[in-house]
């Protein structure tokens, strides 16, 4: 089988092996164990390799090469313009050689993908919608196109688009699902936590404005200046690094927080054990990597009520769900704080349903995909 991957994650090209962020190469790695050929049509950058990019695991892989393109200004609409033929002719080229076309959306090339799969009603296809399917949420036209363009199946043949939640009204080509870390070997049995003591609050995620890491680190601000003992530690990069940091050193912060940069999973894990707390206010998410590792060993999610988000958490039942305001968040923080038995719950609660969805039962899920 030539299974083709369409997608805008830009890759690296090192000793004649093709890396890229590692959780998603972590699940691409899953689909390619059953896959006798592959077809990357992706960037290709020219960038050092980083703790959070890991290779590709197959020996059969044809690598088509696309130019990265970007709407968000004007120069970049111009210049993006003229590369779209060059695109759209290699996603093509590469879908008519195909046995099983797998687009991922969203995203300016997933939107490509979207379109030219329209020409090939009778190959087999997939699209893992890794943002947010809610219907009455607001998005970019181009993202609520790709929904649009998958859900039809009058367009969009041979189809299923595999998306994060349990949504109403969804066309049959539609099917939840969920995704995966950790394998069923590596279930803890879950470590005792007080809540008395220092709480170890976590962030895990890009330091751009869509995780909004400064909320989260005015949250852990202010209830510290409530006379709670919390320590902070950020991890991850992003362009809102330097004015992180600078917040923490204008108001004196340095003893209770840390920006630690990016982890590989193996320190992650040991990070999440001990942590009491995961905090990410996203403005965004399909189904968050990040919480649903957090809930995996025990560490209380908190979260913004968006997306698929609250099903994760069972309406405040396994985290605590806040709203994207600065007094509210900390005053829901600090009802919870007050119950140390129903942390506990909570804690047991998240690790009992996140270990449920083990990359054992995802790859399960994957094989029956790939049937013809």
């Amino acid at each position: 089988m030539n299974f083709v991957i369409i997608t805008h994650v830009k890759h690296i090209k090192q000793n004649e092996n093709f890396f890229a962020y590692a959780p998603y190469v972590r699940e691409m790695n899953i689909w390619l164990k059953h896959v006798s050929k592959v077809t990357i049509v992706a960037p290709l950058v020219n960038y050092e390799k980083s703790e959070i990019d890991i290779s590709y695991q197959h020996n059969n892989i044809n690598f088509n090469n696309i130019p990265e393109i970007a709407f968000t200004s004007f120069l970049g609409i111009i210049t993006s313009i003229f590369k779209l033929p060059k695109i759209w002719f290699t996603i093509f080229k590469a879908c008519r050689k195909a046995d099983h076309i797998h687009l991922r959306c969203p995203g300016n090339i997933g939107l490509l993908g979207c379109l030219v799969q329209v020409f090939f009603p009778k190959k087999i296809k997939t699209a893992k919608y890794a943002g947010n399917w809610d219907p009455k949420s607001v998005q970019p036209k181009s993202y609520r196109l790709q929904k649009w363009l998958l859900s039809n199946t009058f367009l969009t043949k041979n189809m299923t688009a595999i998306v994060y939640g349990n949504w109403k009204n969804q066309s049959k080509n539609i099917k939840a699902f969920f995704t995966a870390s950790f394998t069923n070997a590596e279930r803890v049995i879950l470590k005792k936590r007080e809540y008395t003591g220092e709480l170890k609050f976590v962030f895990l995620g890009s330091l751009v404005e869509g995780k909004r890491p400064l909320l989260a680190l005015k949250i852990v601000e202010a209830l510290i200046k409530q006379g709670i003992n919390i320590s902070f530690n950020l991890y991850g990069e992003g362009i809102l690094k330097s004015d992180l940091k600078k917040y923490i050193v204008d108001n004196s912060l340095e003893a209770h927080i840390n920006l630690l940069g990016n982890k590989n999973k193996a320190e992650v894990v040991e990070v999440l054990k001990e942590s009491h707390f995961l905090i990410l206010p996203s403005k965004s998410e399909g189904w968050p990597k990040a919480v649903a590792e957090a809930m995996f060993f025990g560490s209380i999610p908190i979260v913004t009520s968006i997306s698929c988000v609250p099903f994760m958490l069972d309406f405040g039942k396994r985290g605590v769900l806040i709203e994207p305001d600065l007094e509210k968040a900390t005053q829901s923080i600090k009802e919870c704080l007050e119950n140390e038995e129903r942390l506990k719950t909570m804690s047991s609660k998240a690790s009992k349903w996140s270990q449920q969805y083990t990359l054992d039962v995802f790859e399960s899920e994957i094989i029956k995909l790939l049937k013809p």
